[in-house]
Parts: structure tokens; C-alpha cells; sequence
């Protein structure tokens, strides 16, 4: 079970003495926490993309590690594509809200979300949110979620789309250590390629990798500090946006 949030299916054993025995059916109890935690999120998250829908707002659930670069790569949407899109930002962090500010500083709407010692967002949190954000004022939500690679792929946000971020200087088999969090994903973003020569980054391995836990996704390959890739990654974010507008239908 996760120690933060309690996230998965628990079993649990009951005794009432030390010495071994075959259990009983009787003597096993299974505590369906996950099924419950997900079934209730799941209707809150329909009510979240239902809200998305009604003001043609395209949200995106940017999920990482931490340090992959999510609000490197955020703010530097904000600066290269300020006059194509109207972006909200929601960010998910454990503690502080340096991110938000960060975010706040390039002209953006950004709401911070502390989860104290949660190691993901959920949907209840995430309308919670955009209560505050005028939804009729943006055209793309990014919600960056908490830093984690595990328990923020079980939860639907109401997002139009997951992207996972890797950066070089975490290793090539990220995606085969943690695959639940790549299978869904509609694109993985490979970041910080400036320093791939210095850290030896075996590209082919790395995208072969992808390709395995992730077969659907499509993947781009920039570094937001120095700005190399970020033209196919605002024409991704354009292409999801008019497949998301009715005009587009």
C-alpha cells in the first residue's frame, strides 16, 4: 500500500496466534480501498471534463519524475506561444508554492495545489481548482501533477490528454521501471536533449524502450532551456486543441 495515500489494493491477514496454519476463507479479510478511492474519483474527474467540454478548455496532465523539467517546459510555452494560446496553469507540489510563482511570473492564471504528503493530485482536488481559475478565459489547462511515477497513473483528472516527461539525465529505462505511468500516455516529451551528448544518452535504446511500454504515443524530443524541439511540441499542443474544438467536428 502507498505509504501517503493508500492507493492500492490491500490484503490483509488476521491472527490470533503465532503458530502456523492454513487459512480459512474466514480467516482473510480484503480491504477494497482502491476500488473505492478510484470509483469515487472517477465520477468526480467525469465532472471535471464535463466542465472542460461546456467552455472548450483542453486539459493536459503533464506527469513526471521529479526535476524532468515540467515547469521549465510550461514556462517556456508561455513564453514562445503567449499570443497562440490562453493558458491556465494548475500545480500540484508537496509543499510550497515556488512553482506557481514561477508560473504567475510569465503572465499566466496558476493555482498552486500543496498536497501535504499525497504523492499525486486527484480529481476532488482538481476541482477545486478551477473554481478558481475563469475557465471562460483560457483555451489550454495544463495541470502539472505531483512528481511521481507511480501513484498519479491510477488517477483520471478529467484531463484531455496525459503526457509523461523523461529527461536524458534520468537513464534509459525509466519507461521499463515504471510502465503503468507510460502505457496511457498520448505523447512522451524526452527533455533536457542539450545534455545528451554529457551524459551519454543512448538515444535509440531509450526510444525502443518507449516504443514498448508505450506503443500509442507519440514522442518529441526538445529541450526547454535552450528551446530546440519546442516548435513541434506548440504544434502538438495546437493540434490538440482544434481536435478538441466543435468547430473542428
Amino acid at each position: 500500500m502507498c505509504d501517503h495515500c493508500g492507493c492500492t489494493l490491500v490484503e490483509e491477514h488476521r491472527h490470533d496466534h503465532e503458530h502456523p496454519h492454513d487459512h480459512g476463507e474466514q480467516d482473510r479479510r480484503v480491504l477494497e480501498v482502491r476500488q473505492s478511492l478510484l470509483s469515487r474519483n472517477d465520477r468526480l474527474a467525469e465532472r471535471n471534463r464535463g466542465m472542460f467540454m461546456a467552455r472548450e478548455v483542453t486539459a493536459l496532465n503533464l506527469m513526471s519524475s521529479p526535476g524532468s523539467g515540467k515547469t521549465s517546459l510550461i514556462e517556456r510555452t508561455l513564453e514562445e506561444a503567449a499570443e497562440r494560446y490562453r493558458v491556465g496553469v494548475i500545480v500540484g507540489d508537496l509543499a510550497t508554492e515556488n512553482d506557481a510563482r514561477r508560473i504567475q511570473g510569465k503572465g499566466a492564471p496558476a493555482i498552486q495545489i500543496t498536497t501535504g504528503t499525497a504523492c499525486h493530485l486527484d480529481a476532488h482536488m482538481v476541482h477545486h481548482a478551477i473554481e478558481k481559475l475563469d475557465l471562460e478565459s483560457i483555451d489550454l489547462l495544463f495541470i502539472e501533477n505531483v512528481g511521481n511515477l507511480v501513484c498519479p497513473a491510477s488517477f483520471d483528472l478529467g484531463e484531455e490528454a496525459r503526457v509523461v516527461l523523461m529527461s536524458v539525465t534520468e537513464g534509459e529505462d525509466k519507461p521499463l521501471k515504471y510502465p503503468v505511468i507510460f502505457h496511457d500516455a498520448a505523447l512522451v516529451v524526452v527533455n533536457k536533449i542539450d545534455l545528451a551528448e554529457a551524459v551519454e544518452w543512448r538515444r535509440e535504446e531509450a526510444l525502443a524502450h518507449i516504443r514498448t511500454v508505450a506503443p500509442r504515443a507519440q514522442v518529441l524530443e526538445l529541450s526547454a532551456r535552450t528551446g530546440q524541439g519546442m516548435d513541434a511540441w506548440l504544434d502538438w499542443l495546437g493540434d490538440r486543441l482544434r481536435s478538441a474544438s466543435p468547430q473542428s467536428v
